[in-house]
């Protein structure tokens, strides 16, 4: 008995049907993240755009800090490439005895201006009761640090990772626990500073310590592992607070 095969029939206008509505869905969540950040976050339309580009180029750029010596082995990797497959192959060197710390400008200075200027700018204009923003940014600040420090994973010969959806989850459901008891004023500002900044230092700042032990070459703040945790957190805890509380 032969095989039947059928092969659905190639059609120009289906794929560019299919291609704009991508394009379509999109354009509009680009836009509703865009509508939250200046409604809720206050921040000038003209920086949006801005912020957005910068933090996901500034995931690649790594600004150097300073050095660690390692009291391990160095763990490189080196690609070796055999009739088109790339193989990674990890090497211990005994000779290179220091860490280098870098911090990433998307994952870690970003976040940190950005939230420096909702500080000073956003919440006293947004908030009848500016206090009561600072002490609930405060305690967002303390309870995500310390979940996501729990969370956290030190990975040898790379760094530290957080889970991607770690920290936007953890941040939603402490500012919505908060609310319920605080009625926190300004909410979203609250919610991307104790956000951001918790899980810059849950993960990053609250492991330094350990930095010696990663046997990596390099490690960035806010990079590499954490980046994820950090700018989800910025983007859709934001957004779920946002159409939770409004």
């Amino acid at each position: 008995m032969g095989e039947r095969l059928i092969f659905k029939p190639f059609s120009t206008f289906y794929l560019l049907l299919l291609f704009g509505t991508v394009l379509l869905i999109i354009s509009i969540i680009l836009s509703t993240i865009r509508d939250v950040l200046i409604e809720g976050l206050g921040l000038p339309p003209e920086y949006v755009s801005f912020f957005l580009l910068l933090s996901l180029i500034g995931s690649y750029i790594n600004i150097p800090f300073t050095t660690v010596e390692s009291r391990v082995p160095i763990q490189i990797i080196r690609e070796v490439r055999a009739f088109g497959v790339t193989w990674k192959i990890p090497i211990k060197s005994y000779n290179i005895s220091k860490t280098y710390v870098m911090i990433n400008l998307g994952g870690a200075i970003m976040p940190i201006i950005t939230s420096i200027y909702l500080l000073i700018n956003t919440i006293p204009y947004c908030s009848s009761d500016p206090l009561n923003s600072y002490y609930s940014t405060l305690l967002v600040l303390i309870i995500v640090s310390f979940f996501v420090n729990r969370s956290a994973r030190i990975v040898k010969g790379l760094g530290i990772a957080t889970p991607a959806l770690g920290p936007p989850l953890i941040t939603v459901f402490t500012v919505i626990f908060l609310d319920a008891f605080l009625s926190i004023h300004c909410p979203i500002p609250v919610t991307y500073i104790g956000g951001t900044l918790g899980t810059l230092i849950g993960a990053d700042l609250l492991n330094l310590k350990k930095i010696p032990e990663l046997g990596s070459p390099l490690i960035s703040i806010g990079g590499a592992g954490t980046f994820d945790g950090v700018f989800l957190t910025g983007i859709i805890s934001v957004m779920i607070v946002f159409f939770l509380l409004f």
